[in-house]
């Protein structure tokens, strides 16, 4: 169909409907030939990954980026982004699994996290460490990452992810990753010559300026072909428990995507 007044929007929380309202000035058009898949995995994503790299990251040419979780949402898209500068090194963390998947789309330096200790594979091929490190984990790994940063240096912080693991948010988790959360103050700063940043996209919502300026510049790579949301699976609502299960389990590549129903035309076609 014609998706010429199709809009991408940018909401965070009562999504898993079929019905949502959301306000005009948080809504973009969809750009010719994007998918409602790739609409739904567009603007969270890539916002995110975007603003930690260029805004708050500041990266340029021949300088190199740890990112965790690379084969993720956030991962996979900040993975594409570090691809529009020349030259810029990515060690990307993931299951082993993921590593040949991480290869293809550029990660130069893929780390089994499970099996190895990703601070030392790091200092083995870079010795200084990186120039920018996009941190998710939270609890002792923000100290890793800070570490980790050489001269100039900038940790992006952006979630707790340390707190969810297996089936439950697990409190002995969330109290070890409050007990280990990394803290220094402005002296000891001033000291190493790193910057420390954190990132929430959800404390944005007011910032439509800032956002839509952000978009625009993601639909203009977009049209170039530098950019495309990668697509783990789709699942339908029904089917929510086994979706969540995919990000649970670590499966996914990309993103996993609800869809209210998948209509019985389109599911055979794409059988076929």
């Amino acid at each position: 169909g014609n998706k010429g007044g199709t809009s991408l929007w940018l909401f965070w929380s009562g999504l898993w409907q079929e019905v949502v309202n959301v306000p005009a000035n948080q809504t973009w058009l969809m750009p010719e030939g994007m998918s409602f898949e790739e609409g739904a995995a567009f603007p969270v994503n890539y916002i995110t990954a975007y603003m930690i790299l260029f805004d708050f990251g500041n990266l340029r040419p021949n300088q190199s980026v740890l990112i965790h979780m690379a084969a993720g949402g956030v991962g996979t898209a900040a993975v594409q982004l570090c691809k529009t500068v020349e030259n810029v090194t990515i060690f990307g963390t993931a299951s082993a699994s993921k590593h040949d998947a991480l290869r293809e789309s550029g990660v130069a330096h893929p780390i089994d996290y499970r099996t190895m200790d990703y601070v030392e594979e790091v200092r083995k091929i870079s010795p200084k460490g990186v120039d920018i490190v996009m941190d998710p984990l939270g609890g002792s790994d923000t100290s890793k990452a800070f570490h980790l940063l050489k001269p100039m240096g900038k940790l992006i912080t952006y979630g707790v992810s340390n707190v969810i693991t297996g089936q439950k948010k697990n409190l002995m988790a969330m109290a070890k990753t409050w007990w280990n959360q990394f803290s220094i103050n402005a002296l000891q700063l001033l000291h190493h010559n790193k910057a420390v940043c954190g990132y929430d996209l959800g404390n944005m919502d007011e910032e439509y300026e800032l956002l839509g300026g952000v978009i625009t510049k993601l639909i203009n790579l977009y049209n170039q072909g530098k950019i495309k949301p990668k697509i783990d699976s789709v699942w339908p609502f029904e089917q929510v428990a086994d979706a969540m299960r995919q990000m649970q389990e670590k499966k996914n590549v990309g993103k996993v995507i609800l869809v209210p129903e998948v209509p019985k035309e389109e599911s055979k076609k794409e059988e076929n």
